[in-house]
């Protein structure tokens, strides 16, 4: 795939006025049909809000989701093949003009020095700074919107759980993978400092001079992820992970008989459209939470957002002509996605226990605090993914879940005060720097570039 693509145009696809008659996109077993969730309170909320009236689902879009099962990333899938592991030599070649004779013959190993050496054509800094500067001006939110939107929601969803279980990454390194998640879209959206910010904020780290620059953390963490997925997938394909024994039944994991992912099934691991899912879980979805909870993102703010992620999600190995192209497509892509995905709760659990129960861990299995934080993360999911998905992975009800709204008008009414008075922007903006550097506290202590 070129580097510089400059299509910015959606696929041609069925028009809006026809319903899909046939189930031709049915060939996976883990794909339902488009009218089997239709009471799921995620998709109401969606259809409702967020699309247009005449709003229906394209076959066209049906048939690239489908397509996009069973490919993964084919100029890394490659060098794995071949026992070729690409991030440490690729950085050494871009950045230090190290060249690996073995690597340096090897096409797609030059296709990928080529997608990483420059940004693309279409991409634009400034406007991913404006996306940037929106997405991380809420520390507190964005963790919550992370664990307990962006990853809860998705644990209902097999295809995309059950990677995970087979690895054990978010079972029993539950916080370590949470931090380094949270880590990653930290370094997606950093960007230069703001001007008129105190110079006593905290300061750990030499300023970067754009957005997801050559170089910085979030272009080497695109790397390194990158090679983990292709990795997991690899091993996954083999057969090689079974983290999931005694705890997923093993008929609801679908496996070939010699214990190796059915792709007959699930796809590919890890899969083109599995990784859009995954983009949207942390562009769209997080900025619909910050909006639902107050936060004033303007169309140019969610414009940077979408666009900002998607350079991350092309380097991570997204095709980009998948993408959707805006806000508008994004959702229709998402109730898409999610009107044909099949659910399992049960499967989830565990995932979904690992993570609620991280703060009476951290904090002691008698400690009030912890419970409450946990309470308010369980309503965080239910009031803005739904209680039908709360209940499903067993989170707890509380009767004043709604109160993780009296967060709107306050968040409002800084936003708006905010915007209209410099010297409210420039106090807001050191104490979410100080804010932010204090929900590093596991990052400083386990990963270098935060100590």
């Amino acid at each position: 795939m070129d580097p510089n693509n400059t299509a910015q145009t959606q696929p041609a696809r069925a028009s809006k006025s026809s319903q899909p008659t046939f189930a031709s996109y049915q060939r996976h077993g883990r794909t339902t049909a488009i009218d089997d969730h239709h009471d799921l309170q995620v998709l109401k909320r969606i259809k409702r809000y967020l699309l247009p009236k005449d709003f229906v689902i394209s076959q066209d879009l049906l048939e690239e989701m489908v397509a996009g099962y069973d490919i993964g990333d084919p100029l890394t899938d490659t060098l794995a093949a071949d026992g070729l592991r690409f991030a440490k030599p690729l950085q050494q070649l871009i950045l230090d003009n190290k060249t690996d004779s073995k690597l340096a013959a090897h096409p797609s190993f030059c296709a990928l020095a080529e997608q990483f050496s420059d940004h693309p054509t279409w991409f634009d800094p400034q406007l991913a700074q404006t996306g940037a500067i929106a997405y991380r001006r809420y520390p507190l939110m964005l963790i919550w919107l992370l664990r307990n939107v962006a990853l809860m929601a998705g644990y209902s969803i097999p295809a995309l759980s059950l990677p995970l279980i087979q690895t054990g990454a978010l079972m029993h390194d539950a916080l370590p993978r949470l931090m380094r998640t949270y880590a990653y879209i930290l370094a997606v959206s950093e960007h230069p400092l703001l001007p008129k910010t105190s110079t006593r904020m905290p300061r750990t780290r030499v300023p970067i001079d754009s957005v997801l620059a050559i170089g910085s953390e979030g272009w080497r963490q695109s790397i390194q992820v990158r090679q983990i997925h292709t990795l997991v997938r690899q091993n996954l394909l083999s057969g090689k992970n079974n983290a999931a024994k005694g705890v997923a039944i093993e008929a609801d994991q679908h496996r070939n008989p010699d214990g190796s992912w059915n792709t007959a099934y699930w796809g590919v691991p890890i899969n083109q459209t599995d990784m859009i899912a995954t983009h949207l879980q942390f562009s769209l979805l997080i900025m619909r939470g910050l909006r639902l909870l107050g936060a004033r993102i303007s169309s140019e703010e969610a414009e940077g957002i979408l666009h900002l992620w998607n350079l991350a999600s092309y380097w991570m190995g997204v095709d980009l002509e998948r993408l959707p192209k805006d806000e508008a497509a994004c959702w229709e892509w998402l109730y898409t996605y999610l009107s044909i995905q099949q659910l399992d709760f049960e499967m989830g659990q565990p995932l979904a226990k690992a993570l609620h129960d991280l703060p009476r861990q951290l904090m002691g299995e008698d400690n009030r605090r912890g419970r409450f934080v946990e309470m308010v993360n369980a309503s965080v999911t239910r009031t803005l993914v739904g209680d039908d998905i709360g209940d499903g992975l067993a989170l707890p009800k509380s009767k004043l879940r709604f109160g993780v709204l009296s967060s709107v008008p306050i968040l409002f009414a800084l936003d708006t005060a905010r915007q209209h008075n410099q010297t409210v922007a420039t106090k807001l903006e050191a104490f979410r720097a100080k804010r932010q550097d204090n929900m590093n506290w596991w990052l400083k202590k386990n990963d270098a570039y935060y100590q």
